[in-house]
């Protein structure tokens, strides 16, 4: 008998860079490309005075008439009144007037020099994400959100899954106003215990907490961390195909939420089949909360305030843009205004948490968005690069060359293909927006398309990734559940699979009627 012992052997895990570091080489990358490839560049239009000024590309200028027929003239397929309204304020490309110019490469210091320019030319958006992280801070602080969901489960005794589907309908919606992914980690602590207790297992917390937020990203309608910084840096409005979006969210809602109650109606019959039944063990262990712990919290009229004035900043925010055409800056003042108001509303009165405790909250939430922020800067910095070595119009101008023969279905379908390859490549949903939106939307004027069907693309393509990609939240997500990866991926296959054929074909069905 054999009675040599075997050696353990070692698993070596390959950790993969950080978005930080992945922009740090694309900047180097960009810096490198201007001396590789070609600089030229497209005419440019911009609305000023009243007029349409026409920049050459041997930088001559010209004055237009500001009107539909210029437009046209020019093969811009956008609407004058989106010029004239102030929703498109960035220099817009002029189709089939590129020429090619001088060479100008970057140098050493630009590499560092164009972060920091990209870091101040985002400084309006980047204020706007710290005051957001701030109210959403303050709310976690004042408890709102955890007392709100604890009241529901007492009505729920007996129909479990109707808390499963309140919070997958929280998070679907939390998703697609403000991009709730990372804060929504602060839920599973209240949550977890309370589907053990009921019977399920980890991949259901994760598919009503991760999966459900992520999906209403996927389908973001106003989520400023996605479709409202994608729109701005594609020159449009997040309000042009809105409705579409709508409609894409309640399909993929009903989608998501059915397929948690099958799974959920599946291992209550039968917890044996549940894709982590192997460690429901362990799992059930970290979570479990015995009975004498304190997990009936009430849920007073001043947290149901706070969640009114929550939820209210998000319409007030629809308005203003439409109506007044609010700006970032506006944006910001407006949700600063509300968080005060709760801030006051926590900070007095019976159990109130005190100036300190109210102020940190709102530092704690603004900080744990620095990153999101400094990501869209350093994704500038990089824009900024090509864009002043003359070599962005070049890439616009080698892939509508590559694309030019494509029709309209078969050039967006290519579009979120490549938007779902780069999803792995930068996780970070605003530091693509800003890192490919000024080059990729572009491709929509060449190929006749309006530019926020690319936005469009640009969600479905790299969301779908991003439920999958170990470089986004998903891995920590994992890790914090005990979770392995394969047994994820067995579970959220078939979602990845919805958002790119149901995604696919609303961007088909955009394009054709457009």
């Amino acid at each position: 008998m054999d009675t040599a012992v075997k050696k353990p052997q070692k698993h070596f895990k390959l950790k993969m860079p950080g978005a930080f570091t992945i922009l740090f080489f694309l900047t180097i990358i960009a810096v490198l490309l201007t001396w590789i490839i070609p600089a030229g560049s497209y005419s440019k239009i911009q609305y000023s005075n009243n007029r349409i000024e026409m920049m050459l590309p041997d930088g001559n200028k010209k004055s237009l008439p500001a009107t539909q027929k210029t437009l046209d003239r020019l093969h811009v397929q956008i609407n004058v009144e989106q010029f004239k309204s102030g929703a498109i304020t960035s220099p817009v490309s002029v189709p089939n007037t590129y020429q090619k110019m001088k060479q100008h490469p970057a140098g050493f210091m630009d590499i560092f020099e164009g972060m920091v320019q990209g870091t101040m030319q985002a400084v309006d958006i980047m204020i706007f994400i710290f005051v957001l992280g701030g109210l959403i801070g303050v709310v976690r602080a004042s408890g709102a959100f955890e007392s709100g969901l604890m009241a529901l489960t007492k009505k729920t005794k007996g129909h479990e899954f109707v808390l499963i589907f309140m919070v997958s309908v929280l998070l679907i919606l939390g998703g697609t106003l403000c991009g709730i992914e990372e804060e929504a980690v602060a839920f599973y602590p209240i949550l977890v215990p309370i589907f053990i207790a009921m019977g399920y297992d980890s991949i259901i917390s994760i598919g009503s907490i991760f999966l459900a937020s992520s999906i209403g990203t996927t389908f973001s309608t106003i989520n400023p961390f996605s479709v409202v910084i994608a729109s701005n840096a594609a020159g449009t409005t997040f309000t042009q195909g809105l409705a579409g979006r709508i409609i894409g969210l309640i399909v993929a809602a009903i989608f998501v939420i059915s397929y948690l109650y099958l799974y959920a109606k599946k291992i209550k019959a039968n917890p044996k089949v549940s894709y982590t039944y192997e460690d429901h063990k362990a799992f059930t262990r970290m979570w479990w909360i015995e009975s004498g712990d304190e997990l009936d919290q009430t849920f007073s009229l001043k947290k149901k305030i706070i969640l009114i004035l929550f939820a209210a900043a998000f319409p007030i925010m629809i308005w203003g843009v439409m109506a007044k055409k609010w700006a970032f800056p506006n944006m910001a003042s407006m949700f600063l205004i509300i968080t005060i108001i709760i801030m006051f509303l926590i900070c007095f009165g019976k159990n109130g948490l005190g100036e300190k405790k109210v102020v940190d909250a709102f530092t704690a939430g603004a900080s744990s968005l620095v990153g999101v922020s400094l990501i869209i800067g350093l994704a500038r910095g990089i824009n900024l690069i090509l864009n002043n070595g003359y070599i962005s119009d070049t890439i616009l101008y080698g892939s509508s060359k590559l694309v030019s023969s494509m029709n309209g279905p078969l050039f967006i379908i290519m579009m979120m293909f490549i938007f779902f390859v780069l999803g792995f490549i930068v996780p970070s949903s605003s530091g693509l927006a800003v890192l490919a939106m000024p080059i990729m939307a572009p491709l929509a004027d060449t190929v006749h398309m309006p530019r926020h069907i690319i936005v469009t693309a640009y969600q479905f393509g790299q969301y779908a990734m991003l439920f999958l990609a170990p470089t986004g939240l998903v891995m920590a997500t994992l890790q914090m559940l005990d979770v392995k990866y394969s047994h994820w991926v067995r579970f959220v296959w078939p979602v990845v699979v919805f958002v790119l054929v149901f995604g696919g074909g609303l961007l088909v069905t955009e394009v054709l009627l457009n």
